[in-house]
């Protein structure tokens, strides 16, 4: 419900539909009737936004409890942002229009290190003020978790509580808590103080932090009785845990528009790269039987004909073939299409080719993540060459003809040659799809090749490497390029500058929220986007604070150096990620989690994977 003023812009602004409300499934509630309010904010725009599961389950979780009204809130495009301030509007919550400035609860999920900016200027926007320590009352609350909580050190100035792990649980335990202090006429600093105790939660205020002369960290000091350790909430019980049976359908096409149905958390595989692969670990699944339940009724309830069996590795869910036989016993006559995305390898077998052959064939796309053998063992990808070859070959007999492969550069121990054979393993798919009898004729392959630029990652084996510099990876890139002799083959690459800010923020510590301030300040937003970013102004914040950017980015840690996140726990032990670390440099692997348990720590939860008949 947006108000006359709004509505005046909005045929100024190049997609209106993300700026309205009013879609399907949204939750509407009288303000009189509820006693919490909470702002769940995305800091990109509304067609990433509304793509993420996450939101959607808590947006439907939160909104179940009748005491709670939950809203959602976007960071406006450009256009919409300029004529917002023009106009005095100040940003707003969807489903009633009001000022984000009039809720308890600001939540954000930090989902990428480049959206930090945009969580900063949608406070901004909304009149709220952008350091903790200038809201002292007790509301406008801000809140934040996902995947970049795991090190909140370089936004902790601005973020009053951070949620570590898994949301469902300990954030409705905070905002129960949060009724009951208020109800006592208790002040902000108490709640705070009592949030502490809240297992996943962690309130940065009540930590000190002390440097040595060379800029690490010399020590973290928790105060007012906050634990020294601050330990990862987990969802133990899939089946039991909530999901939702529909979802707000949007007005405007989004990234990702389909049902997206959750069959597994975690990963059993331990790539040394992957922050999602040890901080979601271990893996809990679904029983067919609740997955099939799930999607049929989403489908009923929002229209689409896909859904998306949604996981770090689809074909690694121990159940794959029988799940596939339920939903397409109902999804053939629905004419719903069944997408399994984030296939590996070595799992795209017959069989589960045979199940998705209704899916369009619109590509299939696979992460051997380096080129040559050496390198997928450095990183423990587990994959063969013949694998990578067979999988292919058994796609193109299928009927595919598109295949995207994902590639990383700037590993550890990476060499040129390496960096070669990314081209030569997309050549090697071309020539097997010509090898392949029985492929379709009378049709060209195309084969894409995508390299990212690693980043080293909180939480990884690879959390102490270097990341290597923007003129190696730039060279790297034209290596790449220079090595692919065929037009059937694609290159994409991605920007190495924001690779850069992206390590610099992963990595960071509470040194960079003045610089993170100041970028605030001059407007800095949409760093994820090419339309906006610009390294060259992020530079001159970091010489205009004092800062080396390359201290974070480009720094070789030791082992023993105290990380800006090691008072926080996600369940595997650093000796265990050093140990990964040493085996990097030896090229050995490590198995995967059903085939020998390799003590990694998360056992300690008593469930999943680390418990499961072998």
């Amino acid at each position: 419900m947006v108000s006359r003023e709004v509505e005046k812009l909005l045929l100024k602004v190049q997609k209106p539909g993300r700026y309205v409300g009013g879609e399907l499934n949204e939750v509407i509630k009288d303000k009189k009737d509820v006693d919490v309010r909470f702002a769940f904010c995305f800091p990109d725009t509304y067609e990433v936004g509304m793509s993420h599961l996450g939101m959607k389950i808590l947006y439907s979780l939160f909104n179940s409890r009748d005491y709670i009204w939950c809203e959602r809130v976007f960071a406006p495009w450009v256009d919409m942002e300029e004529l917002m301030v023009q106009n005095n509007i100040p940003l707003y919550a969807l489903e009633s229009g009001d000022p984000i400035s009039d809720f308890d609860f600001i939540g954000f999920t930090l989902q990428y290190e480049l959206s930090f900016t945009n969580m900063l200027n949608m406070l901004k926007l909304g009149n709220v003020p952008v350091k903790s320590s200038d809201r002292t009352e007790l509301k406008n609350i801000v809140v934040a978790g996902g995947p970049c909580a795991c090190n909140p050190e370089p936004i902790a100035d601005f973020v009053d509580l951070f949620f570590i792990g898994e949301g469902e649980e300990v954030d409705l335990e905070v905002i129960d808590l949060f009724r009951e202090c208020r109800k006592q006429g208790k002040t902000k600093q108490e709640f705070l103080e009592l949030c502490a105790q809240i297992e996943g939660v962690y309130v940065p205020s009540l930590y000190d932090v002390e440097y040595n002369a060379d800029g690490t960290i010399k020590s973290f000091t928790p105060k007012n009785g906050a634990p020294a350790v601050i330990h990862k909430r987990l969802m133990r019980k899939m089946d039991e845990s909530y999901y939702p049976d529909n979802f707000v359908v949007p007005l405007v096409e989004i990234v990702h528009d389909r049902a997206v149905q959750e069959i597994f958390r975690g990963c059993i595989r331990g790539c040394r790269f992957c922050q999602a692969g040890f901080i979601y670990r271990p893996v809990r699944e679904k029983s067919p039987e609740t997955i099939n339940a799930q999607c049929k009724a989403l489908c009923e309830n929002t229209g689409y004909d896909e859904v998306s069996l949604s996981s770090l590795s689809s074909s690694d869910y121990s159940q794959i073939v029988p799940l596939l036989e339920k939903l397409t016993g109902w999804c053939k006559d629905e004419k719903v299409s069944i997408s399994l995305p984030s296939l590996r390898v070595d799992g795209f077998t017959d069989e589960i080719m045979d199940r998705i052959k209704t899916v369009r064939k619109s590509g299939l796309t696979f992460a051997p993540e380096a080129g040559s053998q050496r390198m997928r063992d450095v990183i423990n990808k587990n994959v063969k060459h013949e694998e990578l070859m067979q999988t292919c070959a058994t796609a193109f007999a299928g009927g595919w003809t598109t295949v995207k492969l994902y590639f990383m550069i700037g590993l550890p121990t990476e060499t040129m040659d390496d960096v070669a054979d990314i081209a030569n393993l997309g050549q090697a798919v071309v020539d097997t799809y010509y090898q392949t009898p029985n492929r379709v004729k009378g049709r060209s392959v195309s084969v894409t090749v995508s390299a990212s630029s690693f980043v080293p990652k909180p939480f990884t084996p690879f959390q102490w490497e270097p990341q290597d510099t923007i003129p190696l990876l730039h060279e790297k890139q034209e290596h790449i390029k220079e090595s692919i002799t065929t037009k059937k083959i694609r290159f994409n690459y991605h920007d190495a500058d924001t690779s850069f800010l992206e390590a610099v923020f992963a990595r960071g510590d509470r040194k960079l929220n003045k610089v993170m301030e100041l970028a605030c300040e001059r407007g800095f937003h949409f760093d994820g986007w090419n339309d906006c970013f610009s390294l060259e102004k992020w530079l001159e914040l970091f010489e205009k604070c004092g800062i080396d950017p390359a201290f974070y980015a480009n720094r070789r840690r030791s082992f023993d150096e105290i990380l800006p996140w090691d008072h926080i726990d996600y369940g595997v032990t650093k000796s265990f990620l050093k140990k990964e670390c040493e085996k990097a440099y030896q090229n050995t692997t490590t198995p995967h989690c059903r085939e020998k348990c390799s003590g990694c720590g998360a056992a300690k939860y008593g469930e999943g994977v680390c418990f499961e008949k072998r």
